[in-house]
């Protein structure tokens, strides 16, 4: 049977997330992740694809990007992630293949949830009991959000941008919302819309996704856990 296309439509962000195949680790050391930061950097500039937000773990990814096309964020992934297997097996001595299957995908909705997976992508080191904050991890577009670095990888999402007029402004008013923290609610709807490859967002943006796609966007009813480990 053929896979379903992805949810993928043009302006619309999407949360992506992708493993190393087994939980394998997919960054030996920084030069690793400097690589793979070059590869995404390029890429998204030759498919104008901006890079709202990321975070490179040790044995995963997570990206927000918007396309402008639909089909441009795939091709961004499929280019960097062959790219960089090629490279880390000639570089470390191994062969085959790195990543668990395809990328995981969703649709993320602007209002609100926007901020709110941006959060929850800059918060996974601590999560994962790398780091106390956020900001002593290196690896995270948090530093640019929190008005510490100007990346050239990132592109500020316009829901950033309207938490103040200045720089400074957004950052003071980011750094509160970091603090807060992830509610408990929105960290389970954000991973079972990972999980699921649905649209996360307010009912009007499901059903204008369900409509531009034809197809169902909503996530299906909870059952049986797939692993009982838990994700970041």
């Amino acid at each position: 049977m053929p896979r379903r296309a992805r949810l993928e439509l043009p302006g619309i962000p999407m949360h992506i997330t992708q493993r190393g195949v087994n939980r394998c680790a997919i960054f030996i050391d920084d030069e690793d992740r400097h690589h793979f930061r070059r590869l995404l950097r390029d890429a998204a500039q030759a498919h104008h694809v901006a890079v709202h937000a990321f975070v490179l773990m040790d044995n995963h990814v997570h990206l927000l990007l918007t396309g402008a096309r639909a089909g441009d964020v795939s091709l961004v992934m499929r280019r960097v992630g062959q790219s960089y297997v090629q490279a880390f097996n000639a570089r470390h001595g191994r062969s085959g293949t790195l990543w668990q299957g395809r990328f995981k995908s969703c649709l993320v909705d602007s209002d609100r949830y926007l901020l709110t997976v941006i959060r929850y992508i800059e918060l996974n080191p601590v999560r994962a009991a790398m780091v106390e904050s956020p900001d002593a991890y290196r690896w995270s577009s948090v530093h640019t959000h929190l008005g510490r670095a100007r990346d050239p990888l990132i592109t500020l999402h316009a829901s950033y941008r309207a938490l103040a007029d200045t720089r400074e402004g957004r950052a003071s008013a980011y750094r509160v919302w970091l603090q807060e923290g992830v509610d408990p609610d929105d960290l389970a709807s954000i991973r079972q819309h990972l999980a699921q490859e649905r649209a996360l967002g307010y009912p009007r943006f499901q059903r204008m996704v369900a409509e531009a796609l034809n197809r169902p966007v909503t996530c299906r009813p909870r059952g049986r856990p797939t692993t009982g480990r838990e994700e970041t």
